[in-house]
């Protein structure tokens, strides 16, 4: 096995005349919390929609366990393990908790021989992911849309991570919420990691990937500016960063 879980090599993408991602090379770990920061129209979203297989990129590719990723749509992405959390949370207001966790991979049951959704099951095993997981909502079978953003947040989480997820991608995940809701997404980063499954945070929040990440890469302009490990950097250095597209310790610079 491979010591990096993901590799990706030299990815470029334009829309039209815009070129959203020039080159970028990013290497994930396995088991590790990656912080992918930058301000807007840096390219953070695009790159993470060609992992997740939602956007095919112009030039580049995956690894993944150093065998190369063959997939072109996020189905693909998620039979390799990997799943994408996006800000809106992609959930259908009008169906349950359990429903949510399960669409497209509803469990079934025989009844006269005819095959019915097996309700009561994949209640069961919802409720059992969110205790696996440390995360609470009031019920599974409540609609979503009677839920706070924190538990609509939660169940996003459980739904991503129900089918065996290597990597787990959250698009601004603590964006819009309260304190307590905030250390519980926190909190369940950490479970995540301590149960092998690699993250990559996207996200305007410093201090979140400070307090539970490994690394960040800095992007500016659809080019990496720099990586760095947590312990070995501080917020004015990425901030910096961020600002100037420069990264203070190489020659090199992102065009401003």
């Amino acid at each position: 096995m491979s010591a990096n879980l993901i590799e990706m090599r030299n990815i470029s993408k334009s829309f039209g005349a815009v070129t959203a991602l020039s080159d970028v090379t990013l290497t994930l770990p396995h088991g590790s919390v990656l912080g992918l920061v930058g301000d807007n129209a840096a390219g953070k979203s695009t790159l993470m929609k060609v992992l997740a297989g939602a956007i095919t990129p112009d030039r580049g590719k995956i690894l993944i366990d150093g065998a190369p990723g063959r997939y072109s749509h996020p189905i693909g992405a998620r039979d390799a393990g990997i799943e994408m959390i996006y800000q809106d949370f992609a959930l259908v207001p009008d169906l349950t908790v359990a429903q949510n966790i399960f669409l497209g991979r509803e469990i079934m049951r025989s009844v006269a021989g005819v095959p019915i959704l097996d309700r009561k099951t994949m209640s069961a095993r919802a409720r059992e992911l969110f205790a696996g997981l440390g995360l609470r909502v009031p019920s599974v079978t409540l609609p979503v849309v009677a839920l706070s953003g924190g538990q609509q947040q939660a169940v996003a989480i459980a739904r991503a991570t129900a089918f065996n997820a290597r990597l787990v991608i959250m698009d601004e995940p603590t964006a819009n919420l309260g304190a307590p809701a905030i250390e519980k997404v926190r909190e369940t980063i950490t479970r995540l990691k301590e149960n092998g499954v690699a993250v990559i945070i996207i996200s305007h929040r410093l201090e979140d990937i400070f307090a539970i990440g490994d690394a960040m890469m800095v992007m500016k302009q659809g080019r990496v500016v720099g990586t760095r490990a947590v312990d070995d950097t501080e917020n004015a250095e990425i901030v910096e960063m961020i600002v100037t597209g420069r990264d203070p310790r190489e020659r090199t610079a992102v065009p401003a």
